[in-house]
């Protein structure tokens, strides 16, 4: 389902997802909000769809927030999903972000909520709302800590100054570096990869890693076991295993 704002194109396996505001270097308003909430929907319900890619158009990732319209009154947020429809959203599926020039603030969050990340080594990365009185609130002072070592975390939130995508790799946050103009060629290429395993079994990955965030190891292990069991009742477990004791590659059916 594309609008004017989002595009989305069926790739195999991937559903190439693109922003498709080159004049605003793809900033994201209200529509863009709603088209990438529909967007992330298709992927989700679509049971031939095993990953998604999240793309800017021409050249550009995202400059995050359109300020031009939150000074009319717009909203980049979807109730529930946050920023973009994306930041809080708990998605089943893999996404992967593929990063061309500029993911700055709301654009950087964007990326920083999917699963992997693919980067021109010429990308650029960054959080710049302390210049603007503002803290970057779709997830990037609550997840950039995380992701990377605090006082290089606390660099980029104080500082509001980006990194490339070489750098940005060199810190653990970008999983492929690739020439400028490769980086969604590169992200549905991993896409491939991603999409020959077991679509429950990516799920029980997601939902346990989430899980597992910041609670006792504890709590972590009896979600896992929630989802492991699931997992051993499934249709898709013993195809895996006949899979094997054949030779073959499985087919998933997802059940």
């Amino acid at each position: 389902m594309s609008t004017s704002e989002v595009r989305t194109e069926r790739i195999g396996p991937a559903l190439l997802i693109t922003i498709d505001r080159p004049r605003s270097r793809n900033a994201v308003d209200a529509a863009t909000a709603a088209g990438l909430a529909a967007a992330l929907d298709e992927l989700e319900a679509d049971q031939g769809l095993r990953v998604g890619v999240l793309t800017g158009a021409d050249g550009t990732f995202s400059a995050g927030m359109d300020l031009k319209a939150a000074l009319r009154g717009e909203s980049p947020e979807i109730e529930g999903r946050g920023f973009g429809g994306l930041t809080e959203a708990e998605l089943t599926k893999p996404l992967i972000a593929a990063v061309e020039g500029w993911a700055m603030g709301g654009g950087f969050e964007l990326a920083l909520s999917c699963d992997l990340i693919v980067a021109a080594e010429d990308a650029a990365f960054g959080l710049p709302e302390v210049k603007r009185g503002l803290i970057a609130a779709g997830g990037g002072v609550i997840r950039l800590p995380r992701r990377i070592p605090y006082h290089l975390a606390m660099e980029l939130l104080l500082t509001g100054e980006p990194v490339s995508g070489r750098r940005a790799a060199e810190l653990g946050l970008v999983n492929r570096v690739t020439d400028t103009g490769d980086a969604a060629a590169v992200a549905l290429q991993l896409g491939e990869r991603l999409a020959l395993n077991a679509p429950l079994a990516l799920a029980a990955v997601k939902k346990t890693v989430r899980a597992a965030d910041g609670v006792p190891e504890a709590d972590a292990f009896a979600v896992q076991r929630g989802e492991m069991g699931a997992l051993m009742a499934s249709a898709d477990v013993r195809e895996g295993m006949t899979a094997f004791a054949e030779r073959r590659a499985p087919r998933w059916t997802g059940r």
